[in-house]
């Protein structure tokens, strides 16, 4: 189970704190993703029990397909149960599209966000709604058959009306597999700069949740599994790396920003947030701390919290009586 993290961006987004850097990608920073690949190789065998690779971001789609090439092949080869490939529709082509599926890549996780026009230039998105629709129907003519799309929702500004209008656009392309993510403010972002100045303000927490749950009524009535709290699927169609982090199964995390863990004994680690040369720290977990991961990550399932059983969704907001009958 294999991460890479590709920190570039041709621009940031209004809500985004991730760390990523406005530059190309570098020859430099691709040699040390395969150097650290290469030095990481007996630990990414003792992850290979789930097999993926996950390109995420940044921008994974700045990326020259030789690029893309080359890190699969340093990580072991480019033969993966999974392999997905984050992308901005803006540089969906079809020379670029097909250049991926020949690669190997099997699943693509696009960000549209929003189909309204006005709501995508407040978020600073390089695409419009238009572009997002083009490049959907680019990546199906090239031939892909395992699509997750992701949106946002608890925007101010963002209409109850407006987001469904755009679930239901999403629902009717029918991609396997929808995120749906509350916006957060976050204190190193653009977004947090503007609420900080009064010049945003937050949804209430009543507002959001009518949101959240306009979102869970219309994919339900799609015929979406809602297996974690933000991400939906056509009945097989889980996303399979993701489901991993949620059993804490070991995954190794390459490039900067990235994050890994090894179990016996639980090891977490983390790079530096640094586009060359980065470095590595790392924590041993105690049986508490692991247990508390199990409860946290547990609750955000339909699986339940390991040794529970499965939480029934309409209780999956009484978190905190569920917690106490377990602690």
């Amino acid at each position: 189970m294999l991460y890479v993290h590709v920190p570039f961006c041709r621009s940031f987004c209004t809500y985004c704190d991730f760390y990523s850097e406005r530059e190309c990608p570098t020859q430099r920073w691709l040699d040390e993703v395969c150097a650290e690949a290469q030095a990481r190789k007996d630990e990414i065998a003792a992850s290979s029990a789930v097999d993926t690779l996950y390109f995420g971001g940044g921008t994974p789609s700045v990326l020259p397909l030789e690029y893309i090439a080359r890190i699969a092949d340093a990580c072991g080869g480019r033969r993966y149960k999974e392999w997905t490939v984050e992308v901005n529709p803006d540089d969906i082509t079809p020379e670029y599209a097909s250049g991926l599926k020949e690669l190997g890549v099997n699943r693509i996780s696009m960000g549209v966000q929003s189909l309204d026009d006005g709501m995508l230039r407040w978020m600073n998105r390089r695409h419009s709604a238009a572009g997002a629709r083009k490049a959907y129907r680019v990546l199906r003519n090239a031939g892909f058959g395992n699509i997750s799309v992701d949106i946002i929702f608890g925007v101010a500004g963002m209409s109850s009306e407006m987001l469904r209008d755009t679930v239901r656009e999403i629902i009717g392309w029918r991609p396997e597999h929808i995120s749906a993510y509350q916006l957060s403010v976050e204190e190193g972002s653009a977004l947090g700069k503007m609420t900080l100045e009064g010049r945003y303000s937050e949804l209430s927490d009543e507002e959001c949740s009518a949101q959240y749950y306009l979102v869970c009524r219309l994919l339900a009535e799609a015929g979406y599994e809602h297996y974690e709290i933000s991400n939906w699927a056509l009945p097989g169609r889980r996303a399979v790396h993701n489901s991993a982090y949620w059993t804490r199964a070991p995954y190794v995390g390459l490039g900067p920003g990235a994050h890994s863990l090894r179990r016996s004994p639980d090891v977490r680690s983390w790079n530096s947030e640094a586009l060359t040369g980065w470095t590595s720290s790392s924590e041993t977990l105690s049986p508490d701390e692991i247990r508390e991961e199990q409860i946290m990550l547990g609750l955000r399932t339909a699986e339940g919290i390991p040794g529970y059983g499965r939480i029934p969704e309409d209780r999956w907001f009484t978190a905190d009586s569920i917690i106490a009958g377990i602690i």
